[in-house]
């Protein structure tokens, strides 16, 4: 806690250093020419004597308040994904800010979502992150523009706002190499029916790791249904009772898979001897407590929410523009997470 008897004169002493150098250390003025080794020295002496710069001296120095806000769609109640929240609020913390956040729903009107953004800019946040609960396009309040903004797990309908999004096609392939690597060449893929970005992106990282291996992706089997437990099951049930009928399943989701579960269950198929079952999201609560554990591919969720907070630091700071980020996505890696649902298959 900070000692309000304590004054940045008492730092600069204890430190053998000017006032100066205090006040561009402790402030992590971007210009100022100080050694790693003085930097230390001055937060190590602030730090024991308790001393805290002044926030509110802070603001009417710099016009900026240390905050950002965080709207997020349905996240603060979902778990995995909640952690774009503790990626960014970590993030954030390290650079001195703080985050607010407000919570709304994915089925809210444009005007409650512009009244959402309203509230933030009303108490004088210096960014926002518009963060959402899935992967998709979105048709963002016109007034997100009044502070540089950036969009987590989306991409907006105008593109002029910088996003930072999964690489579902490459997690994609990086799940179906998984089963080529352990001999598989009868893959079939259980999809979503919704249309949004992962639908589309994961299907052609199936296929295209595919047609790297030398088979026919666009021949290969996709059966699709609702991303939940019973769309997987009744997906997998329709695949696996065809003649010659896949070695290895790629689910569009952890439900999905968990279905596919069900399915060689009733079946009489032992996973993984004689199916192999890779996922995506690494739920968790599903994926590590299915039997076998399910070897699955991860959403970088807490990557995500840090990439985008340092984003948006930087350009409220002025060492980055957002402009250049906004041409395209950023695509952050999804790394398989490799558990026991996957063997080789039987000759």
């Amino acid at each position: 806690m900070s000692n309000k008897n304590v004054g940045i004169k008492d730092v600069a002493q204890a430190a053998g250093v000017s006032v100066t150098t205090v006040s561009h250390v402790l402030n992590e003025v971007a210009y100022a020419r100080v050694s790693p080794e003085t930097k230390e020295r001055v937060r190590a002496a602030a730090a024991q004597l308790g001393y805290g710069p002044n926030r509110l001296a802070q603001a009417l120095r710099t016009r900026r308040t240390g905050m950002l806000g965080l709207l997020s769609e349905d996240i603060a109640t979902t778990p995995h994904a909640g952690r774009i929240i503790l990626g960014a609020d970590e993030a954030a913390r390290q650079r001195g800010y703080n985050l607010m956040i407000i919570n709304t729903s994915a089925s809210a009107s444009l005007e409650s979502r512009t009244a959402d953004v309203g509230a933030l800019l009303e108490r004088r946040v210096d960014g926002i992150l518009y963060a959402t609960m899935y992967h998709r396009t979105v048709d963002l309040p016109a007034n997100l523009g009044g502070v540089p903004s950036v969009l987590v797990d989306s991409v907006s309908t105008s593109g002029t706002i910088p996003a930072v999004v999964p690489d579902e096609e490459g997690g994609a392939r990086t799940a179906v190499a998984a089963l080529l690597e352990a001999g598989h060449t009868r893959i079939g893929f259980l999809n979503n029916t919704d249309d949004v970005p992962a639908t589309h992106l994961r299907l052609r990282g199936f296929r295209a790791a595919l047609d790297g291996a030398g088979l026919d992706g666009g021949a290969a089997w996709v059966e699709s249904g609702p991303s939940e437990v019973q769309g997987g099951y009744e997906a997998a049930i329709r695949l696996l009772i065809r003649r010659g009928a896949p070695t290895a399943l790629f689910c569009y989701n952890d439900r999905m898979a968990m279905g596919a579960y069900r399915a060689a269950a009733e079946l009489g198929i032992r996973i993984p001897d004689e199916l192999s079952i890779v996922g995506f999201d690494d739920q968790q609560l599903i994926a590590a407590n299915l039997h076998p554990a399910l070897t699955t591919v991860a959403l970088p969720h807490y990557e995500m929410g840090a990439w985008a907070a340092g984003q948006l630091i930087d350009a409220i700071e002025g060492t980055a523009t957002l402009e250049d980020a906004a041409r395209q996505p950023t695509l952050l890696e999804c790394p398989l997470v490799v558990r026991d649902s996957v063997a080789a298959p039987k000759a």
